[in-house]
């Protein structure tokens, strides 16, 4: 890839305010609890810690030590985080090195979607305009800094049809985009899709390669999904993982696809469906292997996300963790198409002192600061506390961080840990909603209510009101399950952190059980429990 010392010099200035940026990302997601410094991964991603943690020492890769549940989706990514665990950095430093690990996956992506939008566009102009908006969509930032594998996940896609469209140009075939993908499918499984799809673009463009498509892409994608299948049986006794039947099972088709379409149409409509439009324009001017290639892997992981019903967390806005990893071929696709229409209204321009040149390099600047701040300006940081304890005392917190998601639950939850941890003795059980942070700090045994880490809750058919809509409306991915007659009735935790939704059912359930106050925060604990501390928190009622 030729460029002149400009442009390098602009990529180099985008390098370095990306690292300024996700670095004060990083330390403003952070906060500070009793003194000490906290960093915290999504809560998501703090489940994948908590088996990262007893991997690491011994106890298997499990949620709960001696019960084989795998809550986890991205195997490869947890055992990561169990090699961090080896080292003797403090908990509350833990996630730091994950986050900083997203950061340069992050930071080396740049590097990739600029030879890919280069190879695409042969245009440094276009090329800068898709790896700034890549560098600065937030919600790209937020999954791969606070934990999640999307970061990681990103960098393989786009390695992979960088090295696909490099094969294409000097025809040649290249097995490496099939090794690289098959071996995301231990990051995440559904990476199958793009390695299915490149295997079918490529039979479709390459003749003169068909047979070793075929043969090496199916071997490829045999091998990685029988692998983990069968080691998975072998391990957890299962076929499928714990989130398969949570996510998919028992909840009607309408339902999950309908949420899934309703997630991407709102996707489309906040971000403004001219906009999301306007990509495929260049389909008008340009239609090849090239264009093809892209706009068929993005389309690809639309339709999967629709299809698995959207993600939990569609209300914080932007693309969720399906969708974000094609955000850049999306970028490549709009900054080259607006740029072709560009050129075309300018065409019979007479610019007089300014060149025709500067003019559409001036609106092409433009047009991008304008297309940064509409994608990211639809971002919601409203917090939802539905399932956090009751407060008893408010607790202030920085202002600072209210534009950062999930800081404030992450402090909450944090918060909630040194309170648990201060009342109960090792053995206490804690039954909670959130099921990361809380039973990753405390290291008390756990009751997931929403089934996560618990087969039986994850096998129930969906808890939904009556009514196609109400149905519709209420759904939320990962979060439509729990039983209190099983959780709270047979398994009887010592204390109720959290409940869900019907709080109002599980009352029943908590006959036994009193409240109690501790450093501002309550808590159901059950009556007479030998691993509470009771001189330690105050009774507040029944």
């Amino acid at each position: 890839m030729k460029s002149n010392r400009n442009f390098q010099l602009a990529f180099k200035i985008i390098l370095v305010l990306f690292f300024i940026y996700a670095g004060a990302y990083i330390f403003l997601s952070s906060f500070v609890v009793a003194g000490e410094r906290y960093f915290v991964l999504n809560d998501d991603a703090m489940i994948s810690m908590r088996y990262a943690h007893n991997l690491a020492r011994g106890q298997g890769l499990v949620w709960n030590a001696g019960e084989l549940v795998e809550g986890i989706s991205n195997p490869f990514w947890t055992f990561y985080m169990a090699f961090w665990h080896l080292l003797p950095i403090a908990a509350s430093k833990m996630s730091l090195p994950i986050q900083i690990t997203g950061l340069l996956l992050l930071a080396a992506n740049l590097f990739i979607v600029r030879k890919i939008a280069f190879h695409v566009t042969k245009n440094e102009w276009i090329t800068l305009s898709a790896v700034f908006l890549t560098a600065f969509y937030e919600p790209l930032i937020r999954w791969g800094l606070l934990g999640m594998e999307v970061s990681a996940l990103v960098l393989i896609l786009n390695i992979a049809i960088w090295q696909t469209l490099q094969a294409s140009e000097n025809g040649e075939f290249n097995q490496r985009p099939y090794v690289l993908l098959g071996l995301s499918t231990f990051i995440r499984v559904e990476m199958v899709v793009p390695l299915l799809l490149l295997m079918l673009i490529n039979l479709y463009f390459d003749e003169a390669h068909r047979r070793q498509h075929v043969t090496f892409g199916i071997s490829i994608m045999i091998a990685s999904i029988g692998l983990q299948s069968i080691l998975r049986f072998m391990y957890f006794g299962e076929w499928l993982p714990n989130t398969y039947y949570l996510k998919i099972t028992g909840i009607p088709l309408f339902v999950r696809i309908g949420n899934g379409l309703t997630s991407l149409l709102s996707l489309i409509w906040n971000t403004g469906w001219l906009l999301v439009l306007l990509p495929f324009t260049i389909l008008l001017f340009r239609r090849d292997r090239v264009t093809t290639t892209l706009s068929l892997v993005f389309l690809a992981q639309l339709a999967y996300s629709v299809y698995v019903g959207g993600d939990a967390w569609e209300h914080k806005g932007g693309a969720n963790r399906y969708i974000s990893i094609v955000m850049p071929l999306f970028f490549i696709l709009l900054t080259y198409s607006v740029h072709r229409i560009i050129g075309m209204l300018t065409a019979e321009f007479q610019g007089g002192k300014l060149s025709v040149e500067k003019i559409r390099h001036g609106l092409l600047i433009a047009f991008v600061l304008l297309t940064l701040i509409q994608v990211n300006s639809t971002l919601s940081n409203n917090l939802s506390i539905s399932c956090c304890p009751p407060r008893i005392s408010q607790i202030t917190s920085s202002g600072i961080r209210s534009n950062i998601n999930f800081a404030e639950s992450h402090e909450d939850y944090v918060r909630t840990s040194l309170a648990l941890m201060s009342f109960t003795t090792p053995d206490a059980s804690i039954a909670v909603v959130a099921a990361g942070t809380i039973p990753y700090f405390t290291d008390l045994p756990a009751i997931d209510l929403l089934g996560k880490s618990d087969a039986y809750i994850a096998r129930l058919d969906s808890q939904l009101p009556n009514g196609p809509l109400a149905q519709l409306t209420s759904y939320r991915p990962g979060h439509s399950k729990w039983d209190y007659s099983y959780s709270l009735g047979d398994l009887q935790p010592d204390i109720v952190v959290q409940l869900w939704d019907d709080a109002d059912q599980a009352q029943a359930f908590l006959q036994e059980y009193s409240v109690v106050e501790i450093d501002g925060l309550a808590f159901k604990v059950k009556n007479g429990s030998a691993n509470i501390l009771w001189d330690k928190v105050t009774l507040v009622g029944p």
